[in-house]
């Protein structure tokens, strides 16, 4: 077994686990090398692609708009989830320690409940930032003003910081005593609540109660704001109107659609074997594969941050 015991527990004789063990994606060597350079390339590319994306909107006035205000903010929640996760994955890849401390487990817990939490209520605010622009074009300076906007940020990384503080403060108050391999390549709360000694029923009720909020909440006011979009566009009479609304949201429509059909895949499903593994390829989906898209989808469909990433690299035009 690979647990270490820390300390004894006088009136119960549990034995206290101090580090963990990841389970790795695969032990075929062959395959190893190939998810190294995989990831390798990915963190490399997430890396720079968010960066990028905040560079440009900050140095570029004509992008101190809410919409880009808030794609800034969505690089750099991805800047933070690529973080948190590839480093850990590489270095696990490479073959230096498939071993997490307790302390490093719940940090890392901390950081990827967070991301998670906040980026689907980022996704939200964008889409309502949408629906003003379209359904509400005369009233846009007054309902997206620039205290609104920072307000909705400052609630966005507040309330993520907030239910991550009690997922981890919930984890924190088990014992763990018994078998320490996490049956996943990161510290997750599902997987980690497999292990517990204790009973969970206080943290299982938290966990539903959170996705229900930033799950079923935030996905049907996001699927509410878009029906409105919708709807509108396809009142407007012309083919070329009709393109230049679609255009300026259909970016974020994309994302959206990415984001959630792997984050309600990952969240729905039953703890079981299979679908244990096959939530590691989700997983990579949401914490590596999307955060390396969305510089590249938003850069590619926005021909306002294409001018401005040939501004700074004039040898891309």
């Amino acid at each position: 077994m690979h647990w270490v015991t820390h300390s004894q527990m006088a009136t119960n004789n549990y034995t206290t686990v101090v580090e963990f063990v990841l389970q790795g994606l695969s032990e075929d060597p062959g395959l190893q090398a190939l998810f190294l350079s995989f990831f390798l390339l990915l963190y490399i590319l997430a890396l720079a692609g968010n960066t990028l994306i905040i560079i440009a909107i900050s140095l570029n006035p004509r992008l101190h708009t809410p919409m880009y205000f808030f794609l800034a903010n969505l690089a750099m929640l991805d800047i933070v989830c690529t973080s948190t996760v590839l480093p850990r994955l590489l270095e696990g890849l490479v073959g230096k320690s498939s071993h997490i401390s307790y302390e490093g487990c719940m940090t890392q817990l901390f950081f990827v409940t967070w991301v998670l939490g906040a980026e689907l209520l980022l996704l939200t605010s964008m889409a309502y930032d949408r629906y003003v622009a379209i359904c509400r074009p005369l009233h846009y300076n007054t309902l997206m003003s620039w205290p609104i906007c920072v307000l909705l940020a400052a609630f966005v990384w507040v309330i993520g910081i907030a239910n991550t503080s009690v997922q981890t403060g919930l984890m924190v108050r088990l014992n763990f005593c018994g078998p320490n391999q996490i049956r996943h390549f990161l510290c997750e709360v599902p997987t980690l609540l497999l292990l517990s000694c204790s009973p969970t029923t206080l943290n299982n009720v938290m966990i539903v109660i959170a996705d229900v909020y930033f799950g079923v909440v935030n996905f049907l006011l996001t699927m509410i704001s878009y029906s409105f979009i919708i709807a509108n566009i396809l009142r407007i009479r012309s083919t070329e109107g009709k393109k230049r609304a679609f255009s300026t949201c259909s970016a974020h429509l994309v994302v959206v659609v990415l984001y959630y059909s792997t984050v309600i895949y990952t969240y729905l499903q039953p703890g079981s074997g299979s679908s244990l593994e096959n939530s590691k390829v989700v997983t990579i989906l949401y914490t590596a594969v999307s955060p390396t898209l969305n510089p590249v989808i938003y850069s590619l469909r926005n021909r306002d941050v294409k001018v401005a990433l040939k501004k700074l690299f004039p040898c891309f035009h």
